[in-house]
């Protein structure tokens, strides 16, 4: 992570001692990077293309330190980010963090808070090149993600969905409702299925952070077409008996996708839907349409 000189104390603990507890925390993966943190910047070798996302987590807005410890909200800072890259089917390579630390906040919490991160990017093939550290009024995290793929390589976005496609989703739905949940403190990105999926060849998909509701609704505007889902079709996680509650509640990260009815399909999915010509989303709950939307920030 990189520093300068003029900026004040971040907390309790000087910014370049922090520094120094996450380089000596995170580890390097792969063969990619040339020069890692401790430059002013880091240098990668990359493949034909960079798919790069950020993502933030704000303390207040994503999470509350009543509900999460420090180690929750490293984790997620990074999963929710990777989340982005499992949507486009691509594998995660570097990611790069910028963190703003309140005053007085114990060096210990913010060491688990890397060990977390740092167990996560072990999992998934990450590393954490660079950053930044500055003091804030609350805890927050920027984090950029960069994946690659060669030009042989699909890369899928939200634009591709077709009248006649079928709309699926991975997983299961609503298991975050419970803010308390190791599903809403732990989420984990769908990086392998993701990249499965685009393999296989779906047209669009994106990730379930704010509600099949809401996400739904991204899928239809980027591709001009009308989605309609069937609300009772939806795969409840368990402890989850509304499909409203399912649909609506976010944070899931799991994958919804569109896909031409003759393809075969790897994985836990379920079919929840389909394409039209038009515009706009339709949620049904056994016939009757609702009004629903997902999290708002």
């Amino acid at each position: 992570m990189q520093s300068r000189s003029d900026r004040r104390q971040t907390s309790s603990v000087g910014e370049l001692e922090l520094i120094r507890t996450f380089q000596r925390i995170l580890g390097e993966r792969g063969d990619r990077l040339e020069l890692g943190s401790g430059d002013d910047a880091a240098v990668v070798r990359g493949d034909d293309r960079a798919v790069v996302s950020v993502d933030a987590v704000v303390e207040g807005v994503h999470f509350e330190l009543s509900s999460h410890s420090y180690a929750d909200v490293g984790h997620k800072a990074l999963a929710t980010a990777l989340s982005d890259l499992a949507a486009m089917g691509v594998g995660a390579g570097e990611a790069y963090v910028a963190i703003g630390v309140p005053e007085e906040t114990d060096p210990l919490r913010l060491a688990e808070l890397a060990d977390a991160m740092e167990a996560l990017a072990d999992r998934s093939g990450v590393t954490v090149a660079g950053g930044d550290v500055t003091r804030a009024p609350v805890l927050f995290l920027a984090v950029t993600v960069v994946g690659w793929a060669s030009d042989a390589d699909p890369v899928v976005g939200r634009a591709g969905a077709r009248a006649g496609d079928r709309v699926g989703v991975t997983g299961a739905l609503g298991g975050a409702a419970d803010l308390s949940s190791e599903r809403a403190r732990r989420p984990l990105p769908r990086l392998d299925v993701g990249a499965a999926l685009a393999r296989a060849g779906v047209s669009a998909m994106i990730d379930v952070s704010d509600g099949v509701a809401t996400d739904a609704r991204h899928l239809a505007d980027r591709s001009n077409v009308h989605i309609a889902i069937e609300l009772e079709r939806l795969p409840l996680a368990p402890g989850v008996d509304d499909p409203i509650v399912a649909a609506t509640a976010g944070d899931d990260y799991e994958l919804l996708f569109t896909a031409r009815p003759h393809l075969e399909i790897p994985g836990d999915v379920s079919w929840i839907g389909m394409v039209s010509d038009g515009s706009g989303v339709a949620l049904t709950l056994r016939g009757e349409q609702l009004d629903l939307c997902g999290y708002e920030h």
